[in-house]
């Protein structure tokens, strides 16, 4: 079994090493969570008995068979730089920092550095995250399914081109705060007609969870499903006319439109 080290435990890291650790997948002892403040990973540790925690990034790249990059883009040189003679020919390297390209990573390892660029997103937290996966030339065709089986186990995984790397940012890598965005504003608005706050976001979450799942499980084009709701001269078509009016499509699209932007310009 390959032994899985996160150097960065902030909120997308946590959320994948949670994610992960509740799956049966690995062995917990299998798994190194590496940080600058021991105390800080201490909850995961009680949480998930088992997981090997250090404070050293040397001795978890030593460790480690996959070695994942969980930090702030502005770190990756240093990080990279301190493990770059533990990277043996063996280890795979794996990204998850926005902005930063494979060419910007084997500039600081080698070209024959196995290193896969990877977009999750924090809903790996509850086993459902959409994740992207991009190897360079050097991983190969069953390591490039080994990653991901391990990013599929807490949610979806496809593999796909880095050129549509910034897409992905824009669609599901930053969307979960427009969802967010989206339920806050489905439960005002049924506040707003006398629901209370507590039953209000039930309704608006869930109801966002049915579609999503609608989407993924009939495999039907999300404009017949709408259809099927929105009855001739009923309520659905005359919410629709207003999010039209207001310009809900453009919005979102020109809010994809500038996650992809700011990605490509990091």
């Amino acid at each position: 079994m390959k032994k899985i080290g996160f150097i960065g435990a902030g909120n997308m890291g946590t959320a994948m090493i949670r994610g992960l650790a509740k799956t049966d997948r690995i062995d917990r002892k299998n798994l190194f969570v590496c940080g600058r403040n021991i105390e800080k990973l201490q909850p995961l540790e009680t949480e998930f008995q088992g997981i090997q925690l250090t404070t050293s990034i040397e001795e978890l790249a030593e460790q480690a068979d996959i070695i994942i990059l969980s930090v702030k883009p502005y770190t990756i040189p240093e990080v990279l730089t301190s493990i770059k003679n533990k990277l043996s020919k063996d280890k795979i390297v794996i990204s998850v920092a926005a902005g930063v390209t494979i060419q910007d990573l084997e500039s600081l390892t080698t070209k024959e550095t196995k290193i896969v660029r990877v977009m999750p997103n924090t809903p790996a937290l509850v086993g459902e995250a959409m994740s992207s996966i991009t190897p360079n030339g050097s991983v190969t065709a069953e390591e490039t399914e080994i990653i991901t089986t391990i990013f599929a186990s807490f949610g979806k995984a496809e593999v796909v081109p880095e050129s549509l790397m910034d897409a992905v940012i824009g669609v599901s890598g930053s969307s979960p705060a427009y969802v967010y965005m989206f339920i806050e504003a489905l439960a005002d608005g049924a506040v707003l007609n006398g629901l209370p706050r507590d039953k209000a976001y039930k309704f608006a979450a869930q109801a966002v969870l049915g579609a999503a799942k609608m989407v993924l499980e009939t495999g039907e084009h999300p404009g017949k499903l709408k259809d099927m709701v929105t009855s001739p001269g009923g309520t659905t078509i005359e919410a629709v006319k207003s999010l039209e009016d207001s310009g809900f499509r453009s919005a979102v699209i020109n809010a994809v439109q500038a996650a992809a932007a700011k990605n490509s310009n990091m």
